[in-house]
């Protein structure tokens, strides 16, 4: 199974009554067994949480040993109180598995605005401790304890052979809505067992987060709490990755996290579609990645989707707004691998039929074609729904 605990990893999740369903796990705790390169990329709004403030002093580092991850209560807009909280958790989880103080991590995602309940919390760690392991229920029971409306747990893992020694490199994600753009309403672990030096993991964390999650949407809304971590332990031996094995797995870690990424929108609130929108033929991938986002959070583009309209006028028009320089002569349009528009004009096609495809999968792909150069650039959003409107007006912030 190419999803499982990295050597020298251990993972718990358990409910500690952060969330009222006594079935769902809302405290995660991952353990390396011994210091570990730890690197992380954050929100960029400029009102983010105690956590995200806490990890960002503590990272880059190599000699990180626990991080501890809660859903039900962002501690977010919580002032002064919620770094004193954010710092307890990492407190409670250091020393919960003998680690110093500042060898731990925080991340927390939920309600924004309520202090954390340290009692809770205090309880959750101790219980996850007890429980840890490195067992396939483990790692589930850990990738649900960071859930908040998500409707699965998400993980992905591959195994790669680098230096005659198999090296292991595991994500888990959370994220349902509040996405976009930079990052989502997400937290992201990433777990290797591979040997890395801290400037190697940050550039490679980063290029890998610009291809994935920075290129995922939902409503557009930049959340206080988006975190994603990558923690490399060497566990595997053979040393730091350097040469051709390093670029082997910067490659293995692009492929994971854009796979993880996917999972994200796919199970996007109230989504009935996940749709893929690529843009070719731009000056430059910066380009490519403004068309596509402007597209991708256009509210008219979504609902066409939705009602399973092959509606061209929103996609190129969105993409004339995006700010970015093109001839629309040179534009081309197409729906589900049907052509709705060329070289700026709009050619006949099966209205129906190209319907009927958008309505009976939940994948759509829209591909657009520019003139201006070579370089290109993907994103994936969702259809926007009256369930996602349903959903979002009831859930308490």
């Amino acid at each position: 199974m190419a999803v499982r605990v990295p050597k020298g990893f251990l993972v718990a999740g358990v409910h500690c009554g952060l969330k009222r369903d006594l079935r769902k796990p809302d405290l995660t705790l991952i353990v390396s067994e011994t210091p570990a390169v730890a690197v992380g990329v954050y929100t960029q709004n400029l009102v983010y949480a105690a956590p995200v403030a806490l990890d960002r002093q503590r990272t880059p580092s190599d000699r990180i040993r626990v991080v501890v991850a809660n859903s039900g209560n962002a501690n977010a807009c919580t002032g002064e109180r919620g770094l004193r909280d954010a710092q307890e958790m990492a407190r409670l989880a250091a020393e919960a598995v003998g680690a110093e103080e500042d060898q731990a991590l925080v991340l927390s995602t939920g309600v924004i605005g309520h202090y954390m309940p340290m009692e809770k919390i205090a309880h959750g760690v101790k219980l996850a401790a007890a429980q840890l392991g490195s067992d396939e229920q483990a790692l589930i029971s850990a990738a649900r304890g960071m859930m908040t409306t998500d409707t699965v747990y998400k993980l992905a893992g591959r195994t790669v052979s680098l230096r005659r020694r198999e090296i292991q490199i595991t994500g888990m994600v959370k994220g349902a809505a509040m996405m976009g753009p930079n990052l989502a309403t997400m937290l992201g672990v990433i777990l290797t067992d591979a040997g890395l030096d801290i400037p190697s993991a940050q550039a490679m964390l980063r290029a890998a987060v610009a291809d994935s999650f920075n290129c995922i949407n939902v409503d557009g809304h930049m959340s206080t709490n988006d975190t994603v971590l990558l923690l490399a332990n060497g566990s595997a031996g053979s040393g730091l990755l350097s040469g051709a094995d390093l670029a082997s797995f910067g490659q293995t870690l692009n492929d994971l996290c854009a796979e993880l990424a996917r999972m994200i929108p796919a199970d996007g609130e109230g989504a009935s579609h996940l749709i893929t929108i690529e843009v070719t033929g731009c000056k430059s991938r910066e380009d490519a990645l403004q068309i596509a986002r402007t597209i991708a959070n256009s509210p008219l583009v979504k609902t066409a989707i939705t009602g399973a309209d092959p509606n061209w006028g929103r996609i190129v028009s969105a993409a004339g707004y995006a700010g970015v320089l093109f001839d629309p002569a040179g534009v081309s349009l197409y729906l589900n691998g049907t052509m709705l528009y060329q070289g700026g004009t709009p050619v006949d096609f099966d209205a129906q039929a190209v319907s009927e495809s958008i309505r009976t999968n939940r994948d759509t792909h829209i591909q657009l074609q520019l003139s201006e150069g070579s370089a290109s650039g993907r994103f994936w959003t969702t259809d926007l729904t009256a369930e996602y409107v349903r959903l979002n007006a009831d859930y308490h912030t």
